[in-house]
């Protein structure tokens, strides 16, 4: 009887040693997918953006708003690194003949990485294709077109219509490109008022899209020629975190150039 108890308890103490250890050796092993297994995102490319009220040359402000004095009115923004915006107006005055006015505004729009959202230029290209969307719904456009750009960022479109106001029938472009994570919109406009003819939508355009050019370009240079990366899981704010504006640039640019238009007209 005593030597049968031995057995017995040897056994016993001999199962949960060996229990033990396989137990050990599992928990070990689960553990390492868990830790090599957070989500990685590629990082945005371009790191901050330019002065928007400095983006465009003096030859070209000359060109697309000749009265304007060249400086611009800068838009309120929460995060300058993230968006920004200026806009210029101008009103060459002809007396009796009447006045050609213009209105121009430049936004700019950047996308952090995140690996909730994604990429910062996969942001930025979803922004892109809902500015070029918008910009083909204003009310009362007529004689909307689209046409894609080459040569201008990663992609690029101008958005052309004729929209009519009491201050007379304004010539609106809007043209908008995504480089990188950021996405630029410029929107020009221009209207023969008091009797003035109505400027050519075709010149408008073209100079819209120098404009575009230029800006784009600054934006690539005020990040160096290979754009500044930020870190995938950067907590700073941007446009990925707090999500795009509320108020769509190319949607809201007849209705500030009409007012811009009945201000200037007045004065």
């Amino acid at each position: 009887m005593l030597i049968t108890a031995a057995c017995s308890s040897d056994s016993g103490d001999s199962k949960p040693s060996s229990g033990g250890s396989g137990g050990q050796s599992a928990g070990s092993s689960s553990a390492r997918p868990s830790v090599s297994a957070s989500p990685t995102v590629r990082a945005a490319a371009y790191g901050k953006l330019p002065d928007a009220c400095a983006v465009l040359s003096k030859k070209t402000l000359g060109d697309l708003v000749p009265k304007s004095g060249k400086s611009g009115k800068k838009g309120s923004s929460d995060e300058p690194s993230s968006r920004a915006s200026c806009s210029w107006n101008s009103l060459d005055n002809n007396g009796v003949k009447g006045s050609q006015f213009r209105w121009l505004n430049v936004s700019l729009l950047r996308f952090d990485s995140d690996v909730t959202r994604g990429s910062g230029d996969e942001q930025a290209h979803t922004y892109y294709a809902r500015q070029v969307k918008d910009a083909q719904a204003v009310d009362g456009a007529k004689d909307t077109k689209a046409i894609p750009l080459s040569g201008t960022g990663a992609e690029a479109t101008a958005v052309r219509y004729d929209l009519k106001k009491k201050e007379g029938l304004f010539k609106q472009q809007t043209v908008v490109a995504r480089v990188e994570n950021v996405v630029v919109t410029v929107d020009y406009n221009g209207a023969g008022l008091a009797g003035e003819k109505t400027p050519d939508a075709d010149d408008l355009t073209k100079a819209a899209e120098k404009a575009l050019k230029e800006a784009v370009a600054s934006v690539s240079s005020a990040n160096g020629a290979g754009g500044t990366a930020t870190s995938p899981a950067s907590p700073s704010k941007s446009a990925s975190s707090s999500g795009a504006p509320s108020k769509s640039p190319s949607k809201s640019a007849s209705a500030d150039a009409s007012a811009s238009a009945s201000a200037a007209k007045d004065s």
